[in-house]
């Protein structure tokens, strides 16, 4: 684990959901490419690493426009959300050590999310996992003009709560995540994906670096 300090109290934490959360990223690729084979799209082997942060109106128009599905976004976006909504109502895959980090953390900061999955999604995981009465505030990329690595979700999500977006901490597993949230000046805590592990130094824009959501204590965080 490395780590810096930050000249200010931290005043709140914001988590991503996909990756740290829940374990979603390869589910996300697994429904978005059995529809591209479906339709008679193609599917490169960079397709998921491509689409990792970006929001639902960007990768539904990267399935149509990159990937050849014969599809409007619109319906490539509900598609894509039905099939994935179905997996989690079957079983959610929350992470381990995420209800208690989360309960621990929400404790002592006011919390919120800032999640390139669609509303849809969000309200279903915290819903289903018994989350929702820890988080603030909950943003979407699909509400914001970009997604990652655009700062655009993390700085919605810090007007919301209102504090100082440098006295914010984000919690991420994606290299686009990692550089949105150094994008919008906050500290930054990186739990590196497995399956999809950071590249190209994004890792050096964060503060800390945890294996686990066990590392992610309140007194981590008092740290930075």
């Amino acid at each position: 684990m490395t780590g810096s300090r930050a000249p200010h109290p931290v005043a709140a934490v914001v988590f991503d959901l996909d990756g740290v959360l829940v374990d979603s990223e390869e589910l996300w690729s697994a429904a978005r490419e059995q529809l591209v084979r479906e339709r008679g799209g193609t599917w490169p082997a960079n397709a998921t690493r491509a689409m990792m942060g970006m929001s639902s109106p960007e990768w539904s128009r990267y399935l149509h426009d990159e990937l050849h599905v014969d599809m409007s976004p619109v319906a490539i976006s509900s598609d894509v959300v039905a099939r994935l909504a179905k997996l989690y109502e079957q079983e959610l895959p929350l992470l381990a050590g995420a209800t208690d980090t989360v309960a621990s953390l929400a404790a002592r900061w006011p919390l919120g999310l800032a999640s390139s999955s669609n509303r849809e999604i969000i309200d279903l995981v915290l819903d289903r996992a018994g989350l929702a009465r820890h988080f603030d505030v909950t943003v979407s990329s699909e509400e914001v003009a970009r997604g990652k690595p655009a700062p655009d979700v993390y700085l919605e999500a810090v007007r919301r709560l209102d504090v100082p977006r440098e006295q914010c901490v984000a919690i991420e597993d994606s290299e686009n995540g990692l550089r949105a949230a150094a994008a919008a000046h906050m500290l930054v805590v990186a739990v590196p994906n497995r399956a999809f592990p950071p590249v190209g130094g994004a890792l050096e824009v964060a503060a800390v670096v945890v294996d686990s959501l066990d590392e992610l204590t309140p007194s981590l965080i008092e740290s930075l």
